[in-house]
C-alpha cells in the first residue's frame, strides 16, 4: 500500500518549540532526522510512522492547503487543544464522521477527522 510519509512545514526556528507541543496533542514525538538534515528541521512522527518535517524559516508562509489528520479520540484531541489554547473549529462532517479546523502555532491549517475517508 502507499501512502503519505511526510509533509514539511515552514516553521519560525523560535515557533519550534511551540509546534512540538501542538504535534504532541495529536499523537506526534520528536524523532531524530538524518545527520545531514538536523540543521535544517526538526521532526515529529506519529505512531503509524507519519512525519511531519518543521522546516527552518526566517519567514515562513502558511500554505494554502491544510495537512489532514485522522484523530480516533476525536473528542478529547478537541478538548486537549483547546485546553492548550487552540480553540478547533466544527467542520461538516463528512463521510459520516465529526471534523475541526485549528491552527498551528505557525499557522498552519490543520484538518482533524475522526475517521479517514472510505477507501473508493
Amino acid at each position: 500500500m502507499t501512502g503519505i510519509h511526510h509533509v514539511a512545514l515552514p516553521t519560525r526556528r523560535q515557533d519550534v518549540e511551540a509546534e512540538v507541543a501542538f504535534w504532541a496533542l495529536l499523537g506526534f514525538s520528536v524523532v531524530e532526522a538524518p545527520p545531514s538534515l538536523r540543521e535544517r528541521a526538526t521532526w515529529v512522527q506519529a505512531p503509524d510512522g507519519t512525519q511531519i518535517h518543521l522546516l527552518y524559516a526566517d519567514e515562513p508562509e502558511p500554505r494554502g492547503g491544510h495537512t489532514a489528520i485522522v484523530a480516533p479520540a476525536f473528542e478529547a484531541t478537541l478538548t486537549a487543544l483547546a485546553a492548550a489554547g487552540h480553540p478547533p473549529e466544527p467542520r461538516t462532517p463528512h463521510w459520516g464522521a465529526s471534523r475541526a479546523y485549528v491552527h498551528s502555532p505557525s499557522g498552519h491549517l490543520i484538518e482533524l477527522m475522526a475517521a479517514p475517508p472510505p477507501i473508493a
